[in-house]
């Protein structure tokens, strides 16, 4: 594929370019040890563990009371910003809706550059005109955009340097994830699983845009579970891959977890179990091969996509030392695989469930279809989705915001495959409490409020993976769409659709500081320390908070 040159009318660079520091190279290698230069933050999830866990440990539970804002981005698109900024040697990077890219000063917010790719104007975007960050490695800024194309910029200057297709845009492929870089490879997977795509994972040469491999989601014909498809549904299955996977570098293995099949409602058109949609698949990072994968919800009819971010560890798990995956899946299971084969160790539920009865000793659920009319648990938004959870070491929990008593009521009906148009197969209608229903307590007292409706509110939870079971939980009025971030100093911070920035002890729950931003907080905050200060952002709303202890 050859690479394509951007023309010049769509990129713009700020006229502070000149004072913009000097920035040291971000070979492979160093991304590769991330965790000994705490003070930034290389990839999307902190490392390519996934488990958004900093050392740094400047900020305690004794003084995180002083935190003070340094500073405030404010974001030029109107929409939601879902965002996660990378930090290297005292430069943020952080996108833009739809695709707009800045260096930034991390100390003072002072933006050096900006690029802005326009979008094919009336393309059919799938699904909300997001952008979830970019790709680091050596001197190269990597994005993915709506109109899916993967675009490289020089980190010195934005200027751009190739632009590739990565899905037809008329065919409503897209890329709305922060791409990952392995080794000299660039991976992205394609969004666009409720429009009749065929998704995949795709690998490119760093350097020049080269496309190196392409592993589809869906098995074609003579391929290994094909026949989990029946006749030519294979062909716009979905199975989008819309979040950004991890990588264990000793088992040469990257793992995405893949979107719903389509038509979203409709099981009955599609019969069989539809891999590999719903799944979490083991790639080689050099060849793109199949290693393994684990189904979380055959065949499903409740758009339970598995875009949750797998996050990795190494412990000992019940006495024995293992390469596990922790997942929090959408469909309301808690889940612990092994990561080298795949294999089902746990599987629990961590809200209500009625759409299963349970898990058999391979991890496949046993289905409980509700009555028509009746509702599903957990809904159709899922117990959780695709906002980072966090892994601590130092605890051994796994926290992530969960939708607690959260139900939809589905239909389905025939759906008919037309390019570029939604291919849904039916539709779904939120369960909510009766007028003037009582409402409950929650047993928690916190700065929101200490009762909810009885209806859908968000439970932050700290999982024992040796266990399955939540060793505490903070709940907040409403339901929460904030990822995660812990310390080396046993804090976790996180956020709410009140708009409320919290830090929470991260071994006992306890709520030690928090500050209302004015707006919701979607996606998770980063840490990262410039001249020995550490600072903490996060998005609130159309702006980018950065906090840190005063002098």
């Amino acid at each position: 594929m050859k690479p394509m040159r951007i023309p010049p009318y769509i990129f713009c660079i700020a006229s502070l370019l000149a004072v913009m520091p000097a920035s040291g190279q971000l070979p492979y290698e160093r991304i590769l040890n991330a965790h000994d230069e705490p003070q930034n933050w290389l990839t999307y999830n902190g490392g390519y563990m996934s488990q958004r866990h900093s050392l740094l440990d400047q900020l305690t539970p004794d003084n995180v009371s002083g935190l003070k804002l340094q500073w405030v981005l404010q974001n030029q698109v109107f929409g939601a910003w879902q965002s996660n900024p990378l930090i290297v040697d005292g430069i943020m990077y952080v996108t833009e809706r739809p695709n707009s890219v800045m260096a930034v000063d991390a100390v003072t917010g002072r933006v050096f550059w900006k690029y802005r790719h326009v979008p094919v104007e009336g393309a059919r975007i799938c699904c909300g005109a997001n952008n979830r960050g970019v790709a680091l490695l050596d001197d190269k800024v990597y994005m993915g955009t709506l109109d899916g194309r993967l675009i490289a910029l020089d980190r010195v200057n934005g200027q751009p340097l190739w632009n590739v297709e990565v899905g037809d845009v008329n065919l409503s492929y897209s890329v709305t994830m922060a791409p990952l870089a392995v080794k000299d490879k660039i991976m992205v997977g394609v969004g666009g699983g409720e429009f009749g795509i065929r998704g995949y994972v795709v690998a490119y040469e760093a350097d020049t845009g080269d496309q190196a491999w392409k592993t589809y989601t869906i098995p074609g014909p003579g391929e290994p579970n094909h026949d989990s498809w029946e006749g030519d549904d294979w062909e716009h299955g979905g199975a989008p891959v819309w979040i950004t996977g991890s990588f264990d570098p000793d088992l040469n293995l990257t793992y995405w977890g893949v979107g719903n099949p389509g038509p979203d409602w409709n099981a009955g058109q599609r019969p069989g179990d539809n891999l590999y949609s719903d799944s979490v698949i083991a790639l080689d990072a050099d060849s793109g091969e199949l290693s393994w994968h684990f189904q979380f919800t055959p065949n499903d009819p409740y758009d339970y996509d598995s875009t949750q971010v797998p996050v990795l560890a190494d412990m000992v798990w019940r006495g024995e030392p293992k390469k596990i995956m922790m997942w929090a899946n959408r469909n309301g299971y808690f889940y612990v695989l092994d990561r080298v084969t795949g294999e089902f160790l746990e599987g629990k539920p961590y809200v209500k469930v009625n759409w299963s009865s349970g898990l058999d000793a391979n991890g496949r659920p046993i289905a409980t279809p509700q009555p028509e009319g009746m509702p599903t648990y957990p809904g159709n938004q899922g117990g959780t989705n695709w906002y980072p959870p966090s892994f601590s070491p130092s605890t051994g929990l796994f926290y992530f915001s969960a939708w607690e008593n959260y139900a939809t009521i589905y239909r389905s009906e025939e759906a008919e495959y037309i390019p570029g148009r939604a291919f849904l197969g039916g539709g779904f209608s939120v369960l909510a409490p009766a007028p003037e229903a009582p409402t409950i307590g929650i047993g928690r007292t916190n700065p929101i409020n200490n009762w909810t409706n009885e209806m859908g509110y968000s439970s932050l939870k700290a999982m024992d993976p040796q266990t399955g079971e939540a060793r505490w939980s903070y709940n907040q009025f409403d339901v929460s769409d904030s990822g995660m971030l812990t310390t080396g100093s046993d804090l976790l911070f996180t956020g709410g659709r009140e708009g409320y920035f919290h830090a929470i002890d991260a071994r006992s729950g306890e709520l030690i500081w928090n500050v209302n931003l004015g707006s919701q907080i979607v996606m998770a905050p980063v840490t990262y320390m410039v001249d020995g200060v550490q600072y903490v952002s996060v998005i609130s709303g159309n702006s980018l908070s950065t906090f840190a202890l005063e002098d």
